[in-house]
């Protein structure tokens, strides 16, 4: 039994503000990848940002030193942002996809577990298939990391905005009213294509209105159909629940999920095993498990991470163990081939709420989570 955590970014460091936004994938070869949007400015999100990575070869014990992925000078004046990877479990290919100032997307691809990259190769042609049906003006991938059917599909989550709002009186296009789809590969991430939509702001489910639905996380279920776990603003404060056979068509809204809290924050969700030989399978979930505001008059308090384990499909929630019980807001989650797990997550403040001090990753093994 352990858990064991070390800071691998901090703010105000070489001439960025903060960094945010952790992204975690472990490769084919058990390499771990941590990326960070590295933030100028007062970090705010459209703010000029850039992607810093950093690499493990003995399972998130020591890192290589951060180095700087993608410059967002090489795009203009902006954000490089929600940086979102999936590593090709058949090829062993790592593909990332990821945006700029909110209205392009990239692609691009590493070959060797990370350590380089290909050119990266635009993919706004893909969102722009939206366009008829949502006439989006903000666009987003993940954050987070996709996920990879066992048929080899890749899904990435995104959501957009009509823009028709100012972002948090900054003068840019605002990130509400909001909606959710996804985009997809079935060549190995050479190639996107566009899903149905999966909800908009002004849906209604039961008696609940769905406001601002946006940054989703993904997992596959047993039978091999695909859930969104999805964040939105709605007045129940619960994570919404969406279904699709494939991952991309007929997608149901079924409802939020009682048992996990929505404080308006970025959650993160990865299969910790299959159903075998009697064993259900396990599927694990982090987010702050909060609902309290003292931090903040303008937001509920981002504390208190916790990771849950169903074992049904996240159907229930038969564990909860608090990681974080301080500050702490977005998180990634990654397994090695051990089985031991990896929470990469924001942590501590140095100002005000989302003014976060440390990226920090977080190694623990099933036992601690259960203790």
């Amino acid at each position: 039994m352990f858990c064991e955590r070390i800071d691998l970014f901090e703010a105000r460091k070489d001439g960025y503000h903060i960094c945010r936004i952790p992204g975690i994938v472990v490769t084919k070869n058990n390499v771990v990848l941590v990326t960070t949007e590295a933030r100028q400015g007062v970090g705010g999100d459209y703010d000029n940002i850039d992607i810093f990575i950093r690499r493990s070869l003995d399972c998130g014990k020591t890192f290589t030193p951060a180095t700087k992925l993608v410059d967002h000078l090489n795009y203009g004046d902006g954000p490089v942002s929600n940086f979102v990877m999936i590593p090709d479990m058949t090829t062993g290919r790592v593909i990332a996809v990821y945006c700029h100032d909110y209205a392009r997307a990239f692609t691009m691809y590493s070959d060797d577990d990370g350590a380089t990259f290909s050119e990266p190769v635009e993919i706004t042609a893909t969102f722009d298939l939206f366009k008829n049906e949502y006439p989006w003006q903000v666009c987003a991938t993940g954050p987070g990391h996709g996920l990879q059917l066992r048929n080899g599909r890749m899904i990435i989550p995104i959501w957009m905005s009509d823009g028709s709002g100012t972002e948090m009186g900054s003068g840019h296009r605002g990130h509400r009213p909001s909606a959710v789809a996804s985009i997809y590969s079935d060549d190995n991430g050479i190639t996107w294509n566009r899903s149905e939509m999966v909800c908009r702001h002004g849906d209604i489910i039961g008696t609940e209105t769905i406001i601002n639905p946006s940054e989703t996380i993904a997992v596959e279920l047993t039978d091999g159909s695909v859930m969104f776990n999805l964040r939105t603003e709605s007045k129940i404060h619960r994570r919404l629940i969406a279904n699709s056979k494939d991952g991309v068509s007929n997608w149901k809204v079924t409802g939020f999920d009682d048992a996990l809290l929505e404080p308006v924050c970025m959650a993160s969700m990865i299969r910790y095993s299959w159903p075998e030989a009697g064993s259900p399978g396990c599927i694990i979930f982090a987010n702050p498990d909060n609902l309290e505001q003292t931090m903040a008059t303008w937001a509920i308090d981002r504390k208190r991470i916790t990771i849950k384990c169903s074992n049904d499909d996240c159907n229930t929630w038969s564990v909860s163990k608090v990681l974080e019980p301080g500050p702490s807001g977005y998180s990634d989650l990654a397994v090695l081939k051990d089985g031991t797990m990896l929470c990469f997550y924001e942590c501590d403040i140095v100002e005000h709420l989302c003014d976060t001090k440390y990226l920090r990753l977080a190694r623990f093994d099933m036992e601690w989570v259960k203790q």
